[in-house]
């Protein structure tokens, strides 16, 4: 195996195989990697693993000085399997179109785009873009209709009792259930993910007059409800019936255009035709009898091309994402993602776990945690601390062999900008002025110089934030609660407003807020965990949520330092009582 200068992540061990496989099959030709995506509908962040997985590969052997070509087939000739849950501007009347090629069905109503399949395909190759990928795409439609396949359909026919017998040794097995021997079952949203990935659960091809890997769209109705009764192999002959419409006819499938191989004769043969040398499967090509694995030897028998490498991937989960599923019927799309974090950080997330390795994105509160972490490796990468795996998975996320991704000129904490944008709720002035008292020496010019992050963070909390959490600081003081108070919390309250002046600064506001219950039980400010007793901790616990309590009416809120600055001190004054 070649030696890399990256041996620590599975990126560059999977470059070093694909290499030495491609030199093998076609040396001194453009590596081939590929991804299949269908447009059934949302394309989610499940499916963005297959494009993932083969880019970072590609991307890492072109930095090698290689010539990659990632394609990226989209399954538009698939047939239109169901109406899928959620999807604005569709209703049941779309269940007409079951049975029609992805490319024949409307596009959901108010979309700028012809047909379904070119709605949903636009919204992943924008997302792609966002994400540095870079990719040649093939439509299957075109292939299709243009007669591309055409050889490659009549030697599937003439071959069609050795394929029905390699497909025969897997019929009695039982099908993909999303379940491997000593897992746990996966769970719906698992097997939904798996769902849109191309290896749609379809006939084999088995029909009452024999086998054949061929199906018609019908020239009645469009559908592929048909039923091969007759071929000649000698003149190509075929013929078919619809059983939804009962339109039939007599092709010469020389000439004929209107159809396409079933789906387990379909994908080995695209990797003889494309020469695909490394491609990622998912949960449902594990179990006997799925595409990859008949493929592996349909592809060889028939079709006289070999099979790629490429692991099988693992689920990618959500947190925080129930609301939105129950209303959109299905998991986020990498459009989703990225109207709330950065390109980056979501490359980043793929990049540094396994193919093999599930991992969460966070729609969630989460999501200011991975920001921090993200964060702390940027600061570790720059001071040359980090990792070396560690390293890897950072360049892979920040830039391409094209070079860097566009950054956010200056990056402060995401959960900073979220609780800015939550109390100034769209005011850009005021968060401005904010964000520019964090560090009065470099105050901001610009809310420019924090974006594209402080936008991401916006959209964070208008989307994903629930309304009762949203912060909402009063516009009147709380009298009762600031009559109901003892001599010591009218205490705090002066001991705090006393330092405002003096520590406008989110460093400075920290050290007063965690510095005023130390002061009152007679320690100085600055004194640490290791020298207060353990009940300063709850008299701070007590002052933060007397301080929430007059500030937004509640119990917690944005971090207290960040809350004070958006408040502004004349207004904080006026809340506590001044």
């Amino acid at each position: 195996m070649g030696q890399s200068t990256e041996t620590t992540d599975w990126v560059s061990r999977y470059a070093d195989e694909v290499i030495e496989e491609s030199e093998r099959r076609t040396p001194g030709k453009p590596v081939v990697v590929a991804s299949g995506l269908s447009p059934s509908g949302p394309i989610h962040l499940g499916n963005l693993r297959e494009v993932m997985t083969p880019h970072l590969v590609a991307d890492e052997i072109r930095r090698r000085g290689y010539e990659v070509r990632h394609l990226i087939s989209w399954d538009d000739y698939d047939r239109y399997r169901k109406v899928p849950n959620g999807v604005p501007g569709i209703d049941e009347s779309w269940a007409e179109h079951i049975g029609r090629p992805l490319t024949s069905v409307p596009a959901p109503k108010g979309s700028p785009h012809p047909n379904w399949a070119e709605h949903f395909k636009s919204a992943m190759i924008d997302a792609l873009a966002e994400l540095g990928v870079e990719f040649d795409g093939i439509s299957q439609t075109e292939q299709y209709t243009s007669g591309v396949y055409r050889e490659q359909i009549l030697h599937a026919m003439r071959h069609r009792a050795d394929i029905d017998a390699i497909l025969d040794q897997y019929r009695t097995k039982k099908a993909p259930t999303g379940k491997k021997q000593g897992q746990k079952p996966v769970d719906e949203a698992e097997l939904e993910a798996a769902e849109g990935s191309g290896a749609a659960a379809e006939d084999d091809g088995t029909g009452s007059a024999g086998y054949f890997p061929y199906k018609p769209y019908c020239g009645g109705c469009n559908k592929d409800l048909t039923t091969v009764t007759a071929y000649d192999d000698d003149i190509t002959e075929l013929t078919y019936t619809c059983t939804e419409c009962g339109f039939s006819e007599t092709v010469r499938l020389s000439e004929f255009n209107r159809g396409k191989l079933v789906w387990k004769v379909d994908w080995p043969m695209r990797w003889a035709y494309e020469g695909v040398v490394f491609e990622p499967s998912g949960v449902d090509h594990s179990s006997p009898g799925s595409s990859f694995q008949v493929g592996g030897q349909i592809v060889g028998s028939i079709f006289g091309g070999k099979q790629p490498i490429g692991p099988m991937y693992a689920f990618v989960g959500i947190s925080g994402m129930a609301k939105m599923s129950s209303s959109r019927g299905g998991v986020p799309t990498p459009g989703d993602a990225l109207k709330i974090m950065e390109p980056q950080l979501l490359r980043w997330l793929y990049a540094r776990r396994r193919p093999n390795q599930s991992f969460k994105i966070a729609f969630d509160q989460e999501i200011q945690r991975l920001y921090d972490e993200w964060d702390k490796l940027n600061a570790k990468v720059a001071d040359s601390t980090a990792l070396p795996a560690d390293i890897a998975a950072h360049s892979r996320a920040v830039r391409t062999a094209a070079g860097e991704l566009p950054k956010t000129p200056r990056p402060m904490p995401y959960r900073t900008l979220a609780s800015v944008a939550d109390i100034t709720a769209g005011h850009e002035d005021q968060a401005l002025r904010i964000l520019s008292d964090l560090d009065p020496t470099n105050p901001l010019a610009s809310l420019d110089e924090v974006r594209p992050r402080y936008d991401k963070a916006e959209a964070w909390i208008n989307t994903q934030v629930p309304a009762e959490q949203r912060t909402v600081v009063r516009h009147e003081p709380d009298v009762e609660l600031l009559k109901s108070l003892d001599d010591q919390a009218r205490e705090s309250l002066r001991l705090l407003m006393d330092g405002l002046d003096s520590n406008w600064s989110l460093d400075g506001l920290t050290h007063l807020v965690y510095g005023v219950p130390k002061v009152q039980a007679g320690f100085p400010p600055d004194a640490t965990p290791k020298e207060l007793p353990p009940e300063i901790k709850s008299a701070q616990r007590s002052f933060f949520a007397l301080l929430y309590h007059l500030l937004v009416g509640r119990d917690t809120g944005p971090r207290l330092p960040t809350l004070l600055l958006a408040v502004g001190a004349d207004r904080v004054r006026k809340l506590l009582g001044a």
